[in-house]
């Protein structure tokens, strides 16, 4: 079971995270949800298109320019608080990986901490459970946030992963974060290479047997497009290919930048599966 503000989710359901980027320098929007109002018009077209929560970042995962925890919470605090105030509902989840961070937004109306550095900060595990927050662990092979892999190497990708993202969740769970809400996520591309990345789709089922909750975040990554070798705007089809077989291994919640195409696809993922019924059967009926 997953619980996110309050709410249950049964293991057959799925949940689409849509990206909002407060930064100036995304791979994929190149800064087009930097300003306040676009990135609310951002909030407000996902919402329409039926995205269960939001992922809120100020910075971006690749090397950049250096950014403060002051330019962090600058950029995302006070937005946390104006997406709360139009939509009192809504699940908010916040990119970082401060605990300085996850305590302001979380005091701003944050439901979520999407820790995608892996435990890089210990602090930001004892903010959740301290807020009532959610907590999303990671596994990224100990690399150092903003950094690329260069020539990582694992025995058994996998087995890493689980190791790692669990030990996280269990001690997110003793610091006192409820279990319902640690959230295990192989994160594809973060301190690995292509081949890792398709591994772990492939044996994504050996993390969902573990029973703690799995998010994917594969919208338009490297892994995509160097196994199709297609640009960033070019990545959708791969990255709903990767969607399909994530959900049939039955990850939980995913993390895109397109929301109307990932949820097609994860609803007929699930109606293929037998836990969702067609939308409408008059085919060989009428």
């Amino acid at each position: 079971m997953l619980r996110l503000r309050g709410r249950d989710y049964g293991a057959d359901s799925t949940l689409v995270m849509a990206i909002v980027n407060r930064t100036t320098d995304s791979f994929y929007d190149k800064g087009a949800t930097w300003a306040d109002g676009p990135a609310l018009e951002r909030v407000r077209k996902v919402v329409d298109e039926g995205a269960d929560l939001v992922d809120i970042g100020g910075i971006k995962a690749a090397p950049g320019e250096e950014i403060g925890a002051d330019e962090e919470k600058r950029r995302v605090v006070d937005f946390v608080a104006a997406v709360r105030a139009e939509f009192p509902d809504l699940i908010i989840s916040v990119d970082t990986w401060r605990a300085t961070v996850g305590q302001a937004v979380c005091e701003a109306g944050a439901d979520l901490l999407n820790d995608a550095w892996g435990g890089h900060d210990p602090g930001l595990a004892e903010v959740a459970a301290q807020q009532g927050a959610a907590l999303v662990c990671t596994h990224t092979g100990g690399v150092t946030p903003r950094t690329r892999p260069h020539r990582v190497a694992y025995d058994d990708v996998v087995r890493d992963a689980i190791e790692s993202t669990v030990a996280q969740a269990q001690r997110a769970v003793a610091l006192g974060v409820d279990p319902a809400s640690a959230i295990i996520d192989p994160a594809h591309d973060f301190g690995k290479n292509t081949w890792h990345s398709l591994e772990l789709t492939r044996r994504l089922d050996e993390m969902v047997a573990t029973g703690w909750p799995v998010l994917v975040s594969l919208s338009n990554k490297d892994f995509v497009g160097e196994s199709l070798d297609l640009p960033v705007g070019e990545r959708l089809t791969g990255t709903l290919a990767a969607t399909a077989v994530s959900a049939w291994h039955g990850a939980q919640v995913y993390r895109v930048h397109e929301v109307a195409e990932t949820r097609q696809v994860l609803d007929m993922v699930a109606s293929i599966r037998g836990v969702r019924p067609p939308a409408r059967t008059v085919r060989g009926l009428a």
